[in-house]
C-alpha cells in the first residue's frame, strides 16, 4: 500500500510538472474550414477570381538555361573580350547641319553632319556583367488573305498558341502577352489600309524561349532538305549599319517547317494551310559588332551558319 501511494505520488508530480513545462502550441488548429464571409468575385468568363494571385513557376529545370550560365556564357565572355588599358576618350562632338543659335532655322530638323551616325556607335566596355545573353525570340508571320477576309488569321493564332503555349497573363504572368494580331500602320494605295489585320507575332521569354530553341534545333531544322543554315552576308560586307549595330539574329522557315514542330506534327488536321514565319532572337548586344556576338550566341544553341 505504501509503496502504491508513493507511484501515485510520484505520478501526480510528474504529471503537474508535465502540464507546467509543456509549452503552448504555436498554431491553432480547427476541427471545420472556416467560413468564407466574402464572396469570389467573377470574371468576364464567369470565373471566380481567388483572394491570392496564382502563378506557375517551373517544375523542371532548363537544359538551354542551364547549359548557357555553365558554358556558354565563361566561352562567350572569352571570344568577345576586348581589353582596354585606360578609360575612354569623351566622345567627339559632331557639328550640326543648321547653326542652332540661328533663328531662321531655330525649329528645323538639325540633323548631325555626314548622316546619321547610330552605325558607329561604340560597344560598351566589356565587363563580366554585359555578356551577351539571349532576352527573347519573336515569332511573326503575315497571311496575305487575311487583307481580304480576316477569318484567315485563325490557323496562324491556333499554330502560334501550340508553339508557344502562350495565353495573354497566362499562368499569372502579368507580363506574358500571348499571340498578337498585328495591324497596317501605313496605307499602300490600291492593297493596304490603316488598321487591317495583316499578320500574328508572339514574344518568347525564360524557360519557354530555351524550349523552343531546343525543339527548333532537334526536330526542325535537321529534317528541312535545303536548310545549310542561316545565311551570312560576305566577310567584306560593311557592319556599320543600323542592323549591324541591333544585335538581332532573323532567319525564315518555309511554310512545310511548321509540319516538323511537334506541337503541330500530332495533329496536323487541325491547320488548313500551312504558313511561313520570321524568327528573331533578341540579345542584349549592342554597338560595333554587336551583330557578331549575336550570331556566336546563337551558334552556341547549336543553330548552324552559312556563308555563300
Amino acid at each position: 500500500m505504501d509503496c502504491w501511494e508513493e507511484r501515485y505520488e510520484d505520478g501526480k508530480e510528474r504529471c503537474d510538472w508535465m502540464k507546467q513545462e509543456r509549452p503552448h502550441p504555436p498554431f491553432t488548429t480547427f476541427r471545420k474550414p472556416p467560413r468564407i464571409r466574402k464572396r469570389l468575385r467573377n470574371d468576364h468568363r464567369g470565373l471566380p477570381i481567388p483572394h491570392v494571385d496564382i502563378t506557375v513557376h517551373d517544375t523542371a529545370p532548363c537544359r538551354l538555361r542551364e547549359h548557357y550560365y555553365a558554358t556558354l556564357q565563361d566561352d562567350l565572355m572569352y571570344m568577345t573580350y576586348v581589353h582596354e588599358s585606360g578609360p575612354r576618350p569623351p566622345p567627339r562632338d559632331i557639328r550640326l547641319k543648321y547653326d542652332p543659335d540661328d533663328p531662321y532655322t531655330k525649329h528645323r530638323v538639325n540633323p548631325p553632319v555626314g548622316g546619321d551616325r547610330i552605325g558607329k556607335k561604340p560597344a560598351p566596355v566589356t565587363t563580366a556583367e554585359n555578356v551577351v545573353k539571349l532576352e527573347k525570340i519573336v515569332l511573326h508571320t503575315m497571311i496575305k488573305e487575311a487583307i481580304a477576309n480576316r477569318s484567315f488569321l485563325l490557323a496562324a493564332i491556333a499554330s502560334f498558341r501550340a508553339l508557344s503555349g502562350q495565353t495573354k497573363q497566362g499562368g499569372g504572368r502579368h507580363s506574358a502577352t500571348g499571340v498578337e494580331i498585328v495591324k497596317a500602320k501605313k496605307s499602300v494605295s490600291g492593297w493596304v489600309r490603316p488598321g487591317v489585320p495583316l499578320g500574328v507575332k508572339v514574344e518568347l521569354k525564360g524557360p519557354q524561349m530555351y524550349d523552343f530553341i531546343a525543339t527548333l534545333t532537334e526536330f526542325v531544322l535537321p529534317r528541312l532538305r535545303e536548310f545549310s543554315g542561316i545565311v551570312m552576308p560576305p566577310s567584306s560586307t560593311n557592319m556599320q549599319t543600323p542592323s549591324g549595330v541591333a544585335g538581332v539574329v532573323t532567319f525564315g522557315l518555309p511554310p512545310e517547317a511548321l509540319g516538323y514542330f511537334p506541337q503541330i506534327e500530332v495533329n496536323v488536321e487541325a491547320y488548313p494551310k500551312p504558313h511561313g514565319m520570321h524568327i528573331h532572337f533578341v540579345t542584349n548586344a549592342e554597338g560595333q559588332g554587336a551583330q557578331n556576338k549575336a550570331r556566336a550566341l546563337v551558334s552556341g544553341f547549336q543553330v548552324p551558319f552559312s556563308r555563300k
